[in-house]
């Protein structure tokens, strides 16, 4: 209201141009009345400038965005092609860093649970019932090759003691004439024990060799194997 009366009577408020001078030591704001130009002058021309919303916008209704040397931007119908981004070495290393600590306490979560027997196990249930029958027929075969050595302990034992019954009984066929021909069939008899006892007892002691093989060489191999698969799961 106060710059309206201000002004000189006649001239609307939608006709003045306001215009403000610098502040320098006692000088005030002058305020200049006048009109302003002409609007039948022709307008400047607009010019837009491309921005990444905008861009964005004309994306998502499948145009490109060509920006020529001028600034002016334009319109051209098609896909839009984004170059890619360059993947930073430190951000890679720190994903793989991550995917590496993932997997590490997912393994030893499950190893935990599974010596607290709080977790089932993560094995293969075919394969897990072939090991078990494999340690299974370890003990049996242990026992064989226990019984099978103590039999050619006695055994050789056995055929020591019948070969020298066949030498005493050799002897006192030759001092005894009246017994000479009972005392000579007890010594033959005697020596021919001791001879298929010492045939038995070397087939006795090749079976050993050969369970003695399957059990501490061959068995014991693949549950060593057994042991590696389950530290690897």
């Amino acid at each position: 209201q106060d710059l309206k009366c201000s002004l000189p009577v006649g001239l609307g408020l939608s006709e003045t141009k306001i215009t403000s001078h610098g502040f320098d030591g006692a000088k005030e704001g002058v305020v200049e009345a006048g009109q302003f130009p002409s609007s039948s002058a022709s307008p400047k021309s607009s010019v837009i400038s491309p921005s990444s919303a905008a861009a964005s916008r004309l994306a998502g209704q499948g145009c490109d965005l060509i920006i020529p040397s001028g600034g002016r931007a334009q319109q051209k119908s098609g896909p839009v092609v984004l170059a890619d981004e360059v993947k930073n070495p430190a951000m890679e290393k720190l994903e793989l860093v991550r995917k590496w600590s993932l997997n590490t306490y997912k393994c030893t979560r499950q190893i935990i649970s599974e010596k607290l027997g709080r977790g089932s196990r993560t094995v293969d249930l075919e394969l897990e019932a072939q090991i078990d029958i494999l340690r299974d027929n370890k003990k049996k075969y242990e026992n064989i090759l226990r019984l099978a050595q103590t039999l050619s302990t006695q055994l050789f034992q056995m055929v020591h003691t019948q070969r020298q019954l066949g030498d005493a009984f050799a002897d006192l066929s030759l001092k005894s004439l009246e017994l000479h021909e009972e005392f000579g069939y007890n010594a033959d008899t005697q020596k021919l024990l001791a001879k298929n006892g010492e045939t038995l007892l070397g087939a006795i002691n090749f079976f050993i060799a050969s369970v003695n093989t399957l059990v501490n060489k061959t068995i014991e191999d693949t549950l060593l194997t057994v042991k590696q698969y389950e530290s690897a799961r």
